[in-house]
């Protein structure tokens, strides 16, 4: 958005959809940013509602992600029509959204549909435009520090086209979400508390569809369990584990144990990719 802002100014019509699958308050901070460090006018959608409608009782990680994409393309398509004569749409779409979601290149096999990608729908009204699709995570850190973008933007963790819908294993309705969300939010506080931000390439937690026994004080608990993953990669195509300090996992765990209603039992995810891919769905 910046670098085509810089090159075509006004003619550039920045939307940001708030889809109900975003981490905690990042709806707030994506206005701000725009509004503070880019000086970007930013057209505010909340779809929220039209999305966990589409996703209600879906649960095979395909189907989510197809619905996802398509919701995204049909939300642009109605505001290109309010604005009037818009003919693209661009996409911040990677090189490895691509290599996991199509076949490009020789005989590797599809991993994934990445929401930007194989997860498009067949019909378009707007033609796609993805600068950025032959590059890697890690050069675009290297541009967005050329354009002296803030420190807290640059290292910011990859974030899923889906959000928290395939973070949510199984159907995701708003009351599982805002549990994660909750949960998402204690483990960004204790990766930064700890300088391990900038140190990882992604830190976050995965609702799982099952219940365990617990207790609370002298009362039975019938919750649900929290996979935490934190990996290391260079460039989101292989990544391991981070073998990280008891303490740490330690206090993760108590916080969103003791903090978060629902969640009375938190695991570790020690696969490395591949076999495992980072995202769980």
């Amino acid at each position: 958005a910046v670098l085509t802002h810089k090159a075509i100014g006004n003619q550039l019509y920045c939307i940001f959809i708030n889809n109900g699958l975003l981490r905690k308050g990042e709806a707030e901070e994506v206005q701000k940013r725009f509004k503070d460090n880019f000086k970007i006018d930013l057209i505010y959608v909340d779809a929220s509602e039209r999305f966990l409608k589409r996703l209600k009782g879906v649960s095979e990680p395909e189907t989510k992600r197809k619905v996802v994409g398509e919701e995204f393309i049909r939300v642009f398509e109605e505001k290109a029509k309010d604005i009037g004569k818009v003919e693209y749409l661009l996409q911040g779409t990677l090189y490895p959204d691509i290599i996991e979601s199509i076949s490009l290149e020789g005989p590797s096999s599809k991993i994934k549909s990445h929401h930007n990608v194989g997860g498009l729908p067949e019909e378009m009204k707007l033609k796609v435009l993805e600068p950025l699709k032959y590059l890697f995570k890690d050069e675009v850190r290297k541009v967005a520090k050329k354009l002296k973008f803030p420190k807290e933007v640059i290292w910011r963790q990859p974030f899923p086209g889906p959000g928290l819908s395939i973070r949510v294993i199984g159907s995701a309705d708003k009351e599982k979400l805002d549990i994660l969300r909750e949960a998402d939010e204690i483990i960004k506080q204790e990766i930064k508390k700890n300088n391990l931000y900038k140190k990882v390439w992604q830190s976050f937690g995965i609702l799982l569809p099952i219940k365990t026994v617990g207790v609370m004080g002298d009362i039975r608990t019938y919750d649900s369990v929290l996979a935490l993953r934190i990996v290391n990669s260079s460039d989101g195509m292989t990544a391991d584990w981070v073998k990280i300090s008891y303490k740490i996992l330690g206090e993760i765990s108590n916080r969103i144990i003791n903090d978060v209603k629902g969640i009375n039992r938190v695991v570790y995810d020690i696969s490395s990719k591949p076999p495992a891919t980072i995202e769980w769905e």
